[in-house]
């Protein structure tokens, strides 16, 4: 099965798992579910906020990184769920659906299978405000991935939601390309980039250079000026938002 993540998803799980604020906040939202179904499910992260769970995932690559122990998986896509209608309290898909074939039915199929709907994506025009896009990269804020339909329209294919902000904590765990907003020199690490899409759909040598200009201003303490009011913020909205439909 051709899947994005099977190109760049290798060694993935070593940089992407659970964050303790993110979860919290996916676990809230999923709220007295029991049986839920993780879609576009990686490698398990958040799987332990489900009580019962099975995933679906599109990519090999990363099925064969779930660690053991994790929830049963089955190799499957959004838009064509091999599950019956109604079967799970709850489905959430968390930062995936940016990377969906057909959007729309991908949220048909979501809201077939389950009672709740819980929606982890990003609000584009929030996004693109981040200091590695507006410095450094702004090509990647016109990558089709990095354009996800608006929350907003997320929740009306999903016959009305709610939205809420999530906070990205500036220690967190889960190395998405908004994790590094107060570590800057993560993003020197070619491991790093690797594990974030953002990076992986733009040609090496233009990452390389915009990189090598972040790691002079790093050096230089141009960075550092620049970006003086990030250092002691608690948390950062990168436009995170869940989507919740009952």
């Amino acid at each position: 099965m051709n899947a994005t993540y099977d190109r760049i998803g290798r060694g993935y799980s070593n940089f992407r798992s659970s964050d303790p604020d993110i979860a919290a906040a996916i676990r809230g939202a999923l709220g007295p579910s029991v049986s839920v179904i993780n879609v576009g499910a990686g490698t398990g992260s958040y799987e332990a906020c489900a009580r019962s769970c099975i995933g679906v995932e599109p990519s090999s690559t990363m099925i064969a990184q779930r660690p053991t122990g994790s929830a049963p998986v089955i190799q499957g896509a959004a838009e064509q769920l091999p599950v019956r209608s109604g079967s799970f309290d709850a489905a959430m898909a968390l930062l995936t659906v940016h990377h969906w074939a057909d959007l729309d039915a991908g949220l048909r199929e979501l809201r077939r299978v389950a009672g709740r709907v819980v929606v982890f994506t990003f609000d584009a025009t929030v996004h693109d405000r981040f200091w590695l896009f507006a410095d450094y990269l702004p090509e990647a804020t016109a990558s089709r991935s990095q354009r996800p339909p608006a929350p907003g329209y997320i929740g009306e294919q999903l016959g009305g939601a709610r939205v809420e902000v999530v906070p990205v904590p500036p220690r967190c765990r889960d190395g998405f390309t908004m994790a590094y907003w107060r570590r800057p020199e993560a993003y020197l690490d070619p491991e790093v980039r690797r594990c974030c899409s953002t990076f992986a759909e733009l040609p090496e040598s233009l990452v390389e250079e915009r990189m090598d200009r972040l790691g002079a201003d790093l050096e230089s303490g141009r960075w550092e000026s620049r970006h003086s009011q990030l250092m002691g913020a608690a948390s950062y909205d990168g436009g995170l938002r869940l989507v919740v439909a009952d």
